[in-house]
């Protein structure tokens, strides 16, 4: 997990919106490219769920780790 991870994840999980990822990019100062890479690796973890084509939303696995209850060595 990176820290831009953590900011994806907090920005949905605050926003309690389904985002894209520009919309993610401008919120978080990382670019468009690189977000979108995360969110595959997001996904992969099932820290995030893919709504529609571009479009992400936190799942209640995702907001666990964000409050501690998953250590980043349990999603690898």
């Amino acid at each position: 997990m990176t820290q831009a991870d953590d900011r994806i994840l907090e920005t949905l999980a605050d926003s309690d919106l389904v985002l894209s990822p520009r919309v993610l990019a401008v919120n978080t100062d990382y670019s468009r490219h690189y977000v979108s890479a995360r969110l595959g690796e997001l996904r992969d973890a099932e820290l995030v769920d893919r709504v529609d084509d571009g479009l992400y939303r936190i799942t209640d696995r995702g907001c666990a780790y964000l409050e501690g209850e998953l250590d980043s060595d349990d999603l690898e």
